[in-house]
């Protein structure tokens, strides 16, 4: 508490009056917030009130204002990380309004919660109910006496404030990308039934399932918990499924762990997904496979919606939230024995692929700022998001943070591009990775350091976006290159375009002029510090695993035959399940780089910026770099890969 000169009591509000010779009212007026005062006397009672550090009394405030300035959330468990976040968001947002924040953390009982809510409501001004358990019944008849109310993760029902989530998408997305994988038979498992979240994923996984001849969706009851998938791992087991969807990224975090105990392997041998994308999840062994939900943005939304009601100025409810897919390293193709027989003896997608009738890039909500997406359109009136431009913000600084793009997939929704694999963590989709710059690293991982082989050194630099557009079919970006101490190196302009390709597949051009605006550049690789035949560096593009992947380029067929190779162009033909899909790399023939191309150990390429020498800029100039690809769903023959190589420039 605050206390006079003298340090015998508290400073009160006669003492604030006294000093600033006004009225103990005019003093409660300012202290208020009150615009009725002239501003001469508020500037006298401010200053009173600084000098002798007078601090008003809470209690008084709220008996004055009739508000208490408080406002309670409630939750079903707080030991939930994305419970967390919401909560986080809440008060974040609150606090910049001098607002505190009550919790009532309800343990997932409905008649606990009716009596916590209740309670909590009459100590606040008003609540923000989240993922409550009580039955739409029950919840609708409570809401009226708890206002004002925001309900977070219930569909709205056009009455009362709702922070609602489209969970049928998310769960479509994960159900739609373990088909592409080759997964038919699919494990749920579910979480507290009587969440009205649960209940709509798995709603939405039965349409998916029932969809689709030959798909089988076993269901499982778990819970929301670590400890609820520790315990369903021989449950799982015992359906002899080959993929799992978690209700939460929590009970795939368990699932995982008994899994690792068991000796089986993820996703060797069973691919697993959660739902939410808690912070903890790509920290996960392997990444965990999600779909993404800004929960720490939905708490700031609720908050909006409560200011709204609390000053009285109407309400308009956001739509749903569209979740993001995440796709890591804990999904991957189906096992290539299942049931008897080899998923690699399908060697042709499906069914046709859809038609593309037009390409755009399009600016969407993220979870912390725009995102840019390429968006193509089908020619049955639906849309597919063919390619997402990641800002690489919250990439570790041991893996070069760095703009990529990821995921990026054919019309048929096959994903051609991977992120944190567990062969190389430091592996993002599609990306300007470059080995040494000036002895930093933009790859990521350890460097090759002669005599002494790869070496983790604390060399890491960043590159950040700093600023981008969007112009149809066009993505240009400037992004700065910066050293391990944060020093600029580089600035990039690169450019994105995309194309559609006879409306089967697509075109994406990468151009990238780096200019060495803040002095002479050198660009090294392994190879030139004596790592035979590992000159990689330069416009990466990393594909994720399949049942079985085909090289085929100008220059001869195989690994062998294209790495190092001068090859104009080089194709890679992946085999997932029933599956397939032909991505196509392009180099301008009159600058063609020799290939740095791997398909056994892992599948990934990019023309080599210094393959057996380093590549000197001096200050002033530029070095461009260029790469296009296309990407068709099937397997492409040699002839047609050739076509399709031909198109993109």
């Amino acid at each position: 508490m605050a206390r006079t000169q003298s340090g015998t009591r508290a400073t009160t509000i006669d003492d604030v009056a006294r000093a600033a010779g006004v009225s103990r009212a005019t003093v409660s007026r300012v202290m208020n917030g009150k615009s009725t005062v002239d501003a001469s006397l508020a500037d006298r009672v401010l200053q009173a009130a600084q000098t002798l550090r007078y601090q008003p009394s809470t209690t008084a405030r709220s008996l004055s204002l009739g508000r208490t300035n408080t406002v309670a959330v409630a939750v079903p468990d707080l030991t939930n990380p994305m419970f967390q976040d919401v909560l986080r968001g809440v008060s974040d947002a609150a606090a910049r309004r001098g607002y505190q924040v009550l919790v009532a953390n309800t343990g997932g009982d409905p008649e606990a919660e009716l009596a916590s809510v209740i309670d909590a409501r009459r100590r606040c001004d008003a609540i923000v109910l989240v993922s409550p358990r009580l039955r739409e019944p029950a919840l609708r008849a409570l809401l009226p006496t708890l206002d004002p109310v925001v309900v977070v993760n219930r569909l709205p029902d056009g009455i009362t404030p709702t922070i609602g989530v489209d969970y049928a998408d998310g769960a479509d997305q994960l159900v739609e990308h373990l088909l592409a994988l080759g997964h038919r038979h699919l494990v749920y498992l579910a979480g507290p039934p009587l969440s009205e979240t649960n209940g709509t994923r798995v709603d939405a996984m039965r349409r998916s399932a029932a969809r689709r001849a030959g798909v089988q969706l076993t269901e499982i009851g778990a819970g929301a918990s670590i400890e609820s998938g520790y315990q369903a791992g021989e449950a799982v087991l015992e359906t002899r499924a080959t993929a799992v969807i978690a209700y939460n990224d929590l009970a795939a975090f368990g699932l995982l762990a008994r899994l690792n105990e068991l000796g089986v392997a993820v996703p060797a041998d069973i691919s697993v997904a959660g739902f939410d994308n808690i912070t903890l999840a790509r920290f996960a062994v392997p990444p965990l496979t999600t779909v993404a939900i800004p929960h720490t943005h939905l708490g700031a939304l609720a908050w909006e919606q409560l200011t709204e009601l609390l000053d009285d100025v109407g309400r308009s409810d956001p739509p749903l939230w569209r979740p993001t897919l995440i796709p890591r390293a804990s999904t991957g193709v189906v096992p290539a024995t299942v049931g008897g027989r080899r998923t690699d003896q399908v060697l042709d997608i499906a069914a046709p692929a859809p038609l593309l009738t037009s390409i755009g890039w399009r600016t969407v909500a993220g979870e912390s700022a725009p995102e840019r997406v390429l968006v193509g359109a089908l020619d049955d009136g639906g849309d597919l998001e063919l390619c997402r431009a990641v800002s690489g913000d919250d990439v570790p600084p041991v893996h070069a943070p760095r703009p990529y793009l990821h995921p990026v997939r054919t019309a048929a929704g096959v994903d051609l591009t991977d992120v944190t694999p567990a062969d190389h963590r430091h592996h993002y989709g599609v990306s300007m990775a470059v080995a040494l710059v000036n002895g930093t690293s933009f790859w990521g991982g350890r460097t090759f350091v002669r005599d002494e082989g790869p070496t983790l050194l604390a060399n890491h630099g960043r590159q950040r976006i700093v600023s981008d557009d969007v112009d149809g079919t066009v993505l240009r970006q400037q992004i700065g290159w910066d050293d391990s101490r944060g020093a600029a190196i580089l600035v990039e302009d690169r450019t994105l375009e995309a194309t559609v390709l006879n409306g089967r597949g697509w075109s994406l051009r990468w151009r990238s002029e780096l200019h060495a605006t803040h002095g002479d550049l050198l660009i090294e690789s392994p190879a030139t510090a004596g790592r035979r035949g590992a000159g990689y560096g330069g416009i990466f593009w990393r594909l994720g695993p399949a049942t079985t992947t085909t090289v085929i380029a100008a220059h001869g067929e195989g690994q062998d035959a294209v790495h190092g190779s001068i090859s104009p162009w080089v194709a890679l033909v992946q085999h997932r399940g029933p599956r397939a899909a032909t991505l196509v790399l392009a180099q301008r023939p009159e600058d063609v780089r020799p290939w740095f191309l791997r398909a056994s150990d892992y599948s990934g390429a990019g023309p080599a910026l210094a393959w057996d020498s380093p590549v000197r800029v001096a200050a002033g100039d530029s070095l461009v770099v260029e790469l296009g690809a296309a990407l068709v769903d099937g397997a492409l023959a040699v002839e047609d890969a050739a076509t399709a190589a031909a198109t993109i420039w």
